[in-house]
């Protein structure tokens, strides 16, 4: 009766769950902007810097490639705005766009955006605390005119320049601390996480992919986080939010079998 049908039902959706036909929308993501996929996947040749994600990758070759060039046609972002930054600088902000274009484990912190050039945007995901630091101290000589670079340039001339009015200062000045880096540069898309590389609690930027991608359980643990306690976490479920999402249609729709099924 009631119960038999009860058992099947729930059965069938552990089944579905455990062939991950019912996907998690906060895992194993690609978030809705302007070169990201449609879904992550394998890709052949991703670029230098980006060839970590290759396994599995939100970017393609050609966003990889773009990534490292001076002027990419990504963003017509201007590294040099200041005179030339220096390479050990730079790679930093590579990497950093590799993560940003390629990862598929930033799912937890996808909001939406209200932006023209994309939907989603990522939001205070927890930046290993050596990523952070060796980002500033390699650049803290480096020359910059601005805190956040997300916005307030003059692109009068099609790239980003100095804005009237502003001096170019070392980084160190702009940028006092490394969490000052991390977390104002790109309008608190990351957050300075205190925890270490290989912790599981943060996002690295660096890491080797002969060991595979250490950001997938970090994802995994911020996921469950977030749906177990998504109060704690201090910030509000974002509009549209992805974890609302978890209970997809079939499921639901094996739940209630058991109601429709003449006991």
């Amino acid at each position: 009766g009631m119960a038999v049908a009860l058992a099947v039902a729930l059965a069938v959706a552990l089944a579905l769950l455990a062939a991950g036909a019912v996907k998690d929308p906060l895992l194993n993501v690609c978030m809705d902007a302007k070169h990201h996929k449609r879904e992550p996947g394998p890709e052949g040749k991703l670029y230098q810097q980006c060839s970590p994600w290759k396994d599995n990758a939100c970017c393609t070759a050609n966003t990889s490639l773009e990534a490292h060039k001076e002027q990419s046609y990504l963003y017509n972002f201007n590294w040099n705005h200041c005179g030339v930054m220096p390479p050990k600088c730079k790679r930093h902000f590579i990497q950093d766009t590799c993560l940003y274009e390629c990862s598929p484990n930033l799912g937890p912190w996808i909001q939406q955006a209200d932006s023209s050039w994309r939907r989603e945007r990522i939001l205070h995901v927890p930046l290993c605390r050596e990523d952070c630091h060796e980002w500033w101290e390699d650049c803290k000589d480096a020359l910059t005119c601005k805190e956040n670079w997300h916005k307030g340039w003059n692109w009068a001339t099609g790239t980003n320049r100095c804005p009237w009015g502003t001096m170019c200062r070392p980084f160190s000045q702009v940028f006092p601390r490394p969490q000052d880096l991390c977390e104002k540069i790109w309008s608190h898309s990351f957050r300075y996480s205190p925890e270490p590389r290989g912790s599981g609690r943060c996002i690295q930027m660096w890491f080797d992919p002969a060991q595979g991608n250490p950001n997938a359980a970090v994802a995994r643990f911020y996921a469950w986080r977030r749906r177990s306690a998504p109060a704690e976490e201090g910030t509000v479920a974002p509009q549209g939010d992805r974890a609302g999402r978890v209970l997809p249609c079939p499921v639901l729709l094996l739940l209630a079998l058991p109601l429709l099924l003449p006991g």
